[in-house]
């Protein structure tokens, strides 16, 4: 892997709970914010091709710093991944005097437990040129970078990757590598920052590419929105409904009569509604894979479980707002109503604010004793 002739290469800082050519002279160094298993996946990639990828870690630091990340891969083999540098937090992180070219939040979305936008923002100070590029789920996520950063590139991601962190240090990536790329300008993309952006975005995708993630690909703006609101259909339907139907996993819930007519008519809701919404109709790539489609594909998927259940089960907070909240405010906006998604909205939300009720309750009790 060598350097340009400056000895520069694009910096990657990557957050995870952890017609442009990229010549092989060309280095670019990523930051990668926090160290889960989509960000370590995607951040060791990055690192294989132009990039010196660093992370930001929380529970794991001592472990990554130590030993870095083990990789065992579907798609790669097994190999191990030593990020560049190693940061407890983004204030340390901060604080390191590297100018990041890219800020990668690889975190979960959970707006009405914190900020984003305001997470990175000590980074961004030190680095005002830098390009934000958000891998998470839902819809709507953009909007607070967009205006807390309204200078910056703002890249929005999408990808189906089936990864997890076993244990500290350890990634297994399952199966699926595909990572959707588009600007999120917010208003006419022939400003010069809309310019800007989508060169970044072919610039970050040609830096998968030479990590070997051959699928990634670059969108515009509203094209890289119709592949959210997809996904959403898949989020929306089956997150919610597992853990409304007891801790029941997708296969299950495919395979039941009643069930699958519900998680049908929450997709095609949300089918029916996105051109409306986005003014742009379905492509046919996207268009093919429908309702039905889906469902027979998860009656396969009889070993995993919906991420929001497996946050319902360990008692971490969900992604209610971005998956459930935000869709349906977007779609009020535009005089549209989106009933079946509305009522699993106000059913899992109250769900979750009694379990927190019911959780402060029991370590009142224990404080007593």
């Amino acid at each position: 892997m060598s350097t340009s002739a400056t000895g520069a290469k694009k910096q990657v800082l990557i957050d995870i709970p952890t017609d442009v050519h990229i010549a092989p002279t060309y280095k670019k160094r990523p930051p990668t914010v926090g160290t889960g298993a989509v960000g370590a996946f995607y951040g060791s990639r990055l690192q294989t091709s132009l990039c010196s990828v660093s992370v930001t870690c929380r529970s794991n630091y001592q472990s990554v710093l130590t030993s870095g990340l083990e990789m065992h891969t579907h798609s790669f083999g097994h190999y191990h991944f030593t990020p560049t540098l190693v940061f407890p937090s983004l204030l340390a992180a901060a604080s390191a005097q590297v100018r990041w070219d890219y800020i990668v939040v690889a975190t979960k979305a959970l707006p009405d437990v914190v900020d984003d936008s305001e997470l990175i923002a000590p980074v961004l100070e030190t680095c005002p040129d830098a390009t934000i590029v958000l891998i998470q789920n839902g819809v709507g996520v953009e909007l607070p970078h967009r205006k807390r950063f309204p200078n910056n590139v703002v890249l929005s991601a999408v990808t189906v990757v089936s990864a997890q962190q076993t244990k500290p240090g350890l990634i297994k990536q399952n199966r699926w590598t595909r990572i959707s790329i588009g600007p999120f300008v917010g208003d006419d993309t022939h400003t010069e920052l809309g310019k800007t952006s989508q060169h970044n975005c072919k610039e970050f995708v040609e830096l998968l590419k030479h990590g070997g993630i051959e699928d990634a690909d670059e969108h515009d703006e509203s094209g890289l929105q119709l592949v959210r609101w997809h996904k959403l259909a898949i989020n929306a339907s089956m997150n919610p409904s597992s853990v409304l139907a007891g801790a029941t996993g997708n296969a299950r819930m495919s395979l039941d009569p009643e069930l699958r007519l519900h998680l049908k008519g929450c997709m095609n809701e949300i089918f029916h509604t996105t051109p409306k919404v986005l003014g742009r109709e379905w492509p046919p790539k996207l268009k093919k894979v429908d309702a039905d489609m889906i469902l027979k594909s998860s009656e396969r998927n009889t070993a995993g479980l919906p991420s929001m259940l497996v946050d319902w089960i360990e008692g971490r907070p969900m992604e209610i707002e971005v998956i459930l909240g935000n869709p349906i405010r977007i779609a009020r906006e535009k005089g549209i109503e989106m009933p079946r998604l509305q009522s699993l909205y106000a059913l899992l939300k109250m769900a979750a604010t009694r379990r927190v009720e019911e959780q402060e309750k029991t370590k009142k009790a224990s404080a007593k004793l």
